[in-house]
């Protein structure tokens, strides 16, 4: 599976951005497809997920309620729609895939197989 991600870029607080991730695969089913990002000189984190089966969604506490992840089945594609950025929000963001195992590894990144190139996000205060 491989991952090609988009819509990076440069926002003032408040501002919203949206990411999409295309997936090259016959079928997600039996997949999940999230996001985890990266600031700078910082760990990484689970940001979003969605179980391609059911399409239920997760999220960090710390996006809950600002951003919404989605996904459109004919286009094997998720779009994470970031609203209300703020300057904490400022990382590279990655989009992930994996065969669903289970709602445990969910946010778990070292569960992931497959990782896209990452698309910079930065949220100017």
């Amino acid at each position: 599976v491989q991952l090609q991600a988009s819509g990076g870029g440069l926002v003032q607080a408040g501002d919203s951005l949206r990411l999409s991730c295309a997936a090259s695969a016959r079928t997600l089913r039996g997949y999940v497809m999230g996001w985890f990002r990266q600031p700078l000189g910082k760990e990484r984190a689970f940001v979003a997920a969605i179980r391609w089966s059911g399409g239920s969604t997760h999220y960090a506490d710390s996006v809950k309620g600002r951003f919404t992840l989605s996904r459109d089945n004919a286009k094997n594609t998720v779009y994470l729609q970031m609203n209300s950025l703020k300057s904490e929000d400022t990382a590279v963001y990655y989009c992930v895939a994996k065969p669903d195992r289970g709602l445990p590894t969910i946010r778990d990144g070292n569960r992931y197989d497959y990782w896209g190139q990452g698309t910079q996000v930065t949220v100017s205060s």
